[in-house]
């Protein structure tokens, strides 16, 4: 009896035993199924991604979409359009070289000869670059004067690689516009849209385009900082310019390249930088270099009325200022006008009796009252034109004619 007590308590512990084991090892098999899905092959692994994604909201998923790589600034959206017009223009040209006179003595040469002398070239060839831009189908070039003045031969490159031989039409010196001509028979060639600089306002974009020391297809990108900047105040009194001023970058080479708006429309042409300043430069208005590209093509002189004046605008306070100075070589009229500091010699304006001093108030009735409304006048009159101006000299009002005639040259 006691025996077989022993031996249920024995089957009671190894049947609770063997439960245990088998409760343990399900207990396993449950956990280590459940980390599986922590651990999902790779396939899985992209099902389940997917399946999360589905479950975000459609704005999450806005908020995390990236950008589109195919979106496009205004910036090239311009160049596109114009840049192909844009060309490289490389020029030479033969230049004498000055003999030293102490080389060119007889003396000298009694002794050494041509030794030295003979070994000297009396020319060498100079070699420039600058950038222009396409305007008609036909081949017709603008780019700023001083890119191909005095060229021997003219190299015009297109964007696309290209190379023609150019011919110099014309060139204006005082407006510093030029107009070089390529023959490409048979050939598509780009042409740049004209804009309108008349319309151009502080504030707008501007890019320039050309090839700056060297670099070809450059693009610099500011705005326009200010309006008929004339070229007096740039620094350049030779021309006769009202410069649109931008802050984009304008290098030596980028002259004769478009200044273009946001639509890549050409409002100007890069001109000038100045060597003492930071973030300036200049260009000629698109407006006024359109006025002159026929004339230029068609190798005739462009017309500059000219009466041969130096003046700066006067006012009653600057007048005063002067007459309160007991070192002042002269009394000038406490008026509004446009103050004569200079009369230049074989001009109209000597010939027709104007002195320094002269305070010009009036030309044909109209008041003028700044230097660069007389220089517009004057400009506007046309070659041979009788201009009747009135002037105050001291205490007297005069009435002189002054006739225009065309400008050759500024000294």
């Amino acid at each position: 009896m006691k025996n077989k007590r022993f031996l249920g308590k024995v089957t009671s512990h190894v049947t609770a035993l063997f439960l245990g084991v088998i409760l343990t090892f399900s207990t396993i098999r449950v956990m280590s199924s459940q980390a599986d899905t922590l651990t999902l092959p790779l396939e899985s692994k992209l099902n389940y991604k997917q399946n999360s994604v589905a479950l975000r909201t459609e704005s999450e998923l806005q908020a995390q979409a990236p950008v589109a790589s195919n979106s496009t600034s205004f910036v090239a959206a311009a160049v596109a359009k114009t840049g192909p017009a844009v060309v490289r223009i490389d020029t030479e040209k033969t230049v004498a070289t000055r003999m030293d006179p102490f080389l060119e003595d007889p003396f000298f040469r009694e002794f050494f000869g041509d030794r030295f002398g003979g070994q000297i070239p009396r020319e060498r060839q100079v070699r420039g670059q600058g950038s222009g831009f396409i305007t008609q189908k036909n081949g017709i070039v603008l780019t700023n004067a001083h890119v191909v003045s005095g060229a021997d031969r003219v190299t015009v490159t297109l964007k696309d690689g290209r190379q023609f031989e150019g011919v110099v039409k014309g060139t204006d010196e005082v407006t510093d516009l030029a107009v070089v001509k390529i023959d490409a028979p048979g050939e598509e060639l780009p042409v740049a849209p004209l804009g309108n600089s008349n319309n151009v306002q502080v504030g707008d974009w501007a890019i320039a385009v050309g090839n700056p020391v060297g670099l070809n297809n450059t693009v610099t990108l500011g705005i326009i900082s200010t309006l008929t900047r004339s070229s007096a105040q740039v620094g350049i009194p030779d021309k006769r310019i009202d410069f649109l001023q931008t802050d984009a970058a304008i290098n030596p080479g980028n002259s004769g390249g478009p200044l273009l708006n946001e639509q890549g429309e050409v409002i100007g042409i890069n001109t000038a930088i100045r060597p003492d300043a930071n973030g300036i430069g200049f260009a000629i208005p698109i407006d006024k270099a359109r006025s002159i590209t026929n004339t230029l093509a068609a190798g005739k002189q462009v017309p500059h009325p000219y009466i041969g004046v130096q003046m700066r605008t006067l006012t009653p306070e600057l007048a005063q200022r002067n007459n309160s100075n007991p070192n002042s070589p002269f009394t000038i009229p406490e008026v509004k006008g446009v103050l004569v500091v200079r009369v230049l010699p074989n001009t109209p304006a000597e010939a027709a009796g104007l002195r320094l001093g002269d305070v010009i108030t009036a030309i044909d009735g109209q008041a003028i009252t700044d230097a660069g409304q007389l220089q517009g006048v004057v400009d506007s009159s046309g070659l041979n034109r009788s201009l009747q101006f009135t002037i105050k000299r001291s205490d007297r009002t005069l009435k002189l004619r002054v006739v225009t005639t065309q400008l050759e040259g500024l000294s």
